[in-house]
């Protein structure tokens, strides 16, 4: 109830309207592919249908459970009964259809179709509490422990589909709700596309492995890159994982609440293109991870606006060269007034196997 209220002073209606899947998990804290919350100020309702009753009712704490039978009759029922004229909807999710069918249905209503409600919680959202730093936090635990028991799987002549399979079936056993992204794993020249699909590939002696991966734990994701070498890698690229890891660390460095997700990328560009590289450095530094393996906020070219304390954010740098390889590291941080925490633990430093 204290987020939702933080939510009504963002927005000017009477009632808030959330239909997606991960921002009804956000304020109810249970899981499920359907239901509709709806909000107002003083009080929270959950309508969920026959298969998710008894569930949210054992489940959900800080919402009245309403079994969902008609919404047509019930949600204009709870209007009346708390006098509302007016409601914001989901305008980043909410098809045009639905909401054109609401507004034929509940003519007396008036459906704020703005942008207003998905950026008050996407803003939410974007600053953690203690509970979802732990809950990241556990996700990536798992994430990098599956990561030390794959490495005496990787031999030469093992598939790249064979190795990523290895590493999800890793992270279910190690306790992994669900994967965060299709894993990716690729090789040789493949690395050199930052998100390729596994192939039948082999790998080889001489070869980058590029592995891009996270757990999620009650609902919350990890996400992390690491890129190391079947046997040794030849003096190119140990000088280009170097200047990625240079890059890298830099970002770590000067990651902080306070400063814009323009300034953090620029850090680690900088870097990128005063190497040579800037024209194999394509994407993004970051992005920020919680609920979703990509939300609020971003650390890009285009994003000016300032990074928040408790903010969770990708630092992952890399340069990738067609034909020949690529390498990419991303650890994933929690930003502070005066510098950043750290969630990934694996080793940086190139990893010969």
């Amino acid at each position: 109830m204290e987020k939702i209220r933080k939510i009504f002073d963002k927005i000017s209606t009477d009632c808030a309207l959330i239909t997606s899947d991960v921002n009804r998990r956000y304020f109810t804290g249970m899981k499920s592919s359907a239901g509709v919350v709806v909000a107002f100020p003083e009080k929270l309702y959950l309508l969920i249908d026959f298969r998710y009753i008894e569930k949210a009712r054992n489940t959900v704490k800080n919402a009245e459970v309403i079994e969902l039978t008609s919404f047509n009759r019930q949600f204009p029922e709870l209007l009346k009964k708390h006098g509302a004229k007016s409601v914001s909807i989901e305008a980043e999710t909410m098809t045009v259809r639905t909401l054109n069918g609401y507004r034929k249905i509940f003519k007396d209503i008036s459906f704020d179709d703005s942008d207003t409600l998905s950026n008050a919680i996407n803003n939410m959202r974007m600053v953690k509490d203690v509970q979802e730093i732990e809950y990241i936090r556990k996700a990536q635990e798992i994430a990098e422990k599956s990561l030390s028991e794959l490495l005496p799987f990787i031999k030469n002549g093992r598939t790249e589909r064979e190795i990523a399979n290895e590493l999800n079936r890793l992270m279910f056993v190690n306790g992994a709700e669900d994967l965060s992204f299709e894993t990716i794993v690729l090789s040789g020249k493949n690395t050199s596309m930052p998100h390729g699909v596994p192939s039948d590939k082999p790998i080889k002696n001489g070869e980058f492995i590029l592995m891009d991966f996270g757990a999620v734990w009650n609902g919350y994701h990890s996400d992390m890159t690491r890129t190391l070498c079947l046997g040794q890698p030849d003096e190119e690229m140990k000088k280009v994982y170097n200047i990625v890891l240079s890059a890298q660390l830099a970002g770590l460095e000067y990651a902080r609440a306070g400063i814009t997700g323009y300034e953090l990328d620029k850090v680690s560009r900088d870097i990128i293109e005063n190497a040579g590289y800037g024209e194999n450095f394509g994407h993004s530094l970051g992005h920020g991870v919680g609920l979703e393996i990509h939300e609020k906020p971003n650390a890009s070219p285009n994003y000016k606006s300032i990074l928040e304390k408790n903010s969770v954010v990708t630092i992952e740098p890399g340069i990738y060269i067609t034909g020949k390889f690529g390498v990419r590291i991303e650890d994933f941080v929690v930003l502070t007034e005066n510098g950043c925490n750290n969630l990934t633990n694996f080793d940086k430093n190139i990893i010969s196997l």
